[in-house]
């Protein structure tokens, strides 16, 4: 038997590392292990908005991204063809946006987590989740030169995404569950300017995105229905590439650039997973996700990270029962996304809005405070809650209904 962890985590990337780091950082013995190794790429949304970079700057950790040379995004615009929705994403205190890319951020966040005292295992391959009864005691795996090894521990935490080994093992609760509803593509193109904006643009059963990254290079996404990904699937490039000539301004710059690398893309089915059990915890995909078209996934990892390993530490040092700790990870985190997870799902079908919606997007344009609010919203700074509250669009249209007069 191995020598004995307070806490395993399976997985070290944006949910695995903080939640290791935060643990070690208040004195656990902490192991994580990655069947990656350190830089490494995994097919991303790239943006951690401004909620998620206080998290980093909390965590003494924002420096280093800065330093890396990642441009700030201090405007998130959205296209609509009639007209463009443009704003502030963050506040005053949290003001812009980074999209870096994920060899960059990931290896930072593991070497935070490393720095903290957590015992990292790179190229890690876990092979079995060990249950004991009812519960989770343990992992068995092998590094890609070493031998088996099992390791036990008093909490096993799975950061290891939508595919969760730990999850898989556990059978945890599923609710809210929607099946694949889009299918997106990205690469990175050289010369092709952003100037600090994250620019969307939306049309007809059909949506693009660009934002810059690191080394000068852009991040361009486009998506159309899941309905559609087994025929598209045939010509990437082709299909992409018409869906950015719906915004022949933007088709127009693209031309002038050179696409830097092959296509990735992915689908992925929208669920909660009950995060919790006896000696398990889920964080990150592992445990909740949804549709990529509002690019909140690093957030909700730093989200997450910080919620589970603030339960696992009152658990761990006996000031709550695991239970009560656990249960309230669960409820913050569920009523924290229960509104965007909606919104984003509607989204995701690429539906055109519904005639109350335009009404509303009708009135936000042209009023600077209610545009910071819809690019807040879209970059989780507040919830769709607060933005589609009834007063706020009370004085949306009241605005609107002024500017006319």
């Amino acid at each position: 038997m191995g020598k004995a962890f307070d806490v395993i985590v399976v997985g070290t990337r944006c949910a695995g590392s903080p939640t290791a780091m935060l643990l070690a950082r208040k004195g656990y013995r902490v192991l994580a292990v990655d069947r990656a190794s350190f830089p490494s790429d995994t097919v991303s949304t790239h943006l951690v908005n401004p909620r998620a970079v206080n998290a980093l700057a909390r965590w003494g950790l924002l420096d280093r991204l800065v330093a890396t040379g990642c441009p700030p995004i201090h405007t998130y615009s959205f296209d609509f063809g009639a007209f463009t929705i443009a704003g502030a994403p963050g506040t005053d205190k949290d003001a812009v946006a980074y999209c870096p890319r994920r060899t960059i951020l990931d290896k930072l966040l593991v070497d935070g987590a490393a720095e903290s005292g957590a015992e990292i295992r790179q190229g890690f391959i876990v092979e079995e989740i060990i249950v004991e009864g009812e519960r989770v005691v343990g992992i068995k795996g092998r590094s890609k030169h070493g031998g088996a090894v099992t390791e036990h521990a008093g909490i096993v935490v799975g950061a290891d995404g939508r595919h969760s080994m730990l999850s898989e093992a556990v059978h945890p609760e599923h609710y809210r569950e929607k099946p694949p509803l889009l299918v997106g593509y990205y690469s990175y193109w050289r010369g092709l300017p952003t100037h600090g904006r994250f620019e969307t643009f939306v049309r007809d059963r059909r949506a693009f995105a660009a934002m810059p990254t690191h080394d000068d290079l852009t991040l361009v996404i486009a998506g159309w229905p899941y309905a559609e990904f087994a025929d598209n699937k045939r010509d990437i490039e082709g299909n992409y590439l018409k869906v950015i000539e719906l915004a022949p301004d933007f088709a127009g710059r693209l031309r002038n650039a050179t696409r830097e690398a092959p296509f990735a893309g992915a689908a992925v089915s929208n669920y909660f997973r009950k995060p919790y059990g006896p000696g398990w915890a889920l964080v990150g995909d592992a445990g909740y996700n949804r549709d990529f078209i509002t690019a909140q996934g690093i957030l909700d990892a730093f989200r997450d990270a910080e919620l589970c390993a603030t339960a696992i530490d009152q658990s761990l040092s006996g000031a709550r029962p695991f239970e009560g700790a656990m249960g309230e990870y669960q409820r913050i985190r569920d009523a924290e996304v229960g509104a965007m997870y909606d919104f984003t799902c509607d989204l995701a079908t690429l539906e055109p809005p519904p005639p109350e919606l335009q009404q509303i997007l009708g009135a936000v344009h042209g009023n600077q405070a209610a545009m910071d609010g819809f690019a807040r919203m879209n970059a989780g700074t507040i919830s769709p809650t607060e933005f589609f509250a009834p007063d706020n669009v009370e004085a949306i249209f009241a605005a609107a209904g002024r500017a006319q007069g």
